[in-house]
């Protein structure tokens, strides 16, 4: 399935699911656990945020155990890769981007998943 312009700033609209998206793109493979600890969210409306990613096409899961790992899809275009590196590279060191990301790197290192 292609994504169109409308489906990603459909989805770039969204608060969660942007900050989702910049959260994966730097970290490149998350699981849920790593995502609500971040976004500092629930599990129900992290995991409905990530449903409607992948259903646009812009991310893809894998399973391991009980665990759901989710990525950028590598078959995205490079048009949407520009789009999101843009994004990235403007919301880095804002709020609440720059906190998700060091509250992602401190879960990481205590390994929160398990």
């Amino acid at each position: 399935m292609a994504i169109t312009a409308v489906e990603l700033f459909s989805s770039l609209s969204n608060e969660t699911r942007l900050r989702t998206l910049m959260l994966l793109l730097d970290a490149g493979e998350l699981c849920v656990c790593d995502l609500t600890g971040a976004l500092q969210l629930g599990q129900p409306q992290v995991s409905r945020q990530l449903g409607l990613l992948r259903k646009a096409g812009l991310v893809v899961d894998r399973r391991a155990g009980q665990w759901v790992y989710y990525r950028l899809d590598p078959r995205l275009p490079e048009w949407v890769g520009a789009i999101l590196r843009q994004a990235a590279a403007g919301t880095r060191r804002r709020r609440p981007f720059s906190q998700d990301r060091r509250r992602l790197a401190k879960s990481r290192k205590t390994d929160s998943c398990n």
